[in-house]
């Protein structure tokens, strides 16, 4: 599967073969949304709490005698038909991790990285290096790219230059490569990888 290689001018500098077996594996649908659900879930705190019965301030004595008063027998103002007692039922911190083996994982990004090549959504690079921050120069590199709307820049390892210039733009995030997950390949129209990001990809799926 050959694709152009283009510079930071928007010039075709090469051809460059992605892998089939990553970029024209078959599309499983069910499975990236399994590993988008998963990815979701895992991101979620649990942290919620509320306060049961035993937990409320107050309530230590009988309202009043079992018998006698005319009224509903009460054994405490905190039970949880009385304002301020405790919550019935309410939520309580938890985990909400999902578990998927590592092979239906990789297989969902594979899949992920499919569609986006079938769709020419892929631009690979020969290298995107910067020599300071300048928000207004990575954009105006995606322009020369005709990357019309929203990327994902994965990029080989750690460039403070190139992420702090990415991180002000709107419509674009920076991710290591190896750190792809489905999540940002299904939120971003584009894919930018240049050529060393590509090996580390090829490396992990392949």
């Amino acid at each position: 599967m050959q694709v152009s290689v283009m510079n930071m001018a928007g010039e075709n500098v090469g051809q460059v073969e992605l892998a089939e077996v990553i970029f024209a594996a078959p599309v499983n649908k069910p499975l990236m949304h399994q590993a988008l659900l998963r990815q979701l879930a895992n991101a979620r705190l649990g942290t919620h709490k509320v306060k049961g019965r035993s937990e409320v301030a107050g309530g230590g004595r009988k309202p009043w005698k079992q018998k006698g008063t005319g009224r509903a027998r009460q054994g405490s103002i905190r039970a949880a038909q009385w304002r301020g007692g405790g919550i019935i039922f309410g939520p309580t911190p938890r985990s909400y991790a999902q578990q998927m083996p590592r092979k239906m994982r990789r297989a969902a990004v594979c899949s992920a990285l499919s569609v986006k090549a079938a769709e020419e959504k892929i631009v690979v690079l020969d290298e995107l290096t910067m020599t300071e921050a300048k928000t207004r120069e990575m954009a105006l590199v995606l322009e020369r790219l005709a990357v019309s709307s929203s990327a994902l820049i994965l990029m080989p390892g750690a460039n403070q230059a190139v992420e702090r210039s990415a991180r002000n733009l709107p419509d674009v995030k920076l991710l290591r490569a190896n750190y792809v997950n489905v999540r940002d390949l299904l939120t971003y129209d584009y894919v930018v990888i240049p050529q060393a990001a590509l090996a580390v990809i090829e490396e992990i799926l392949g």
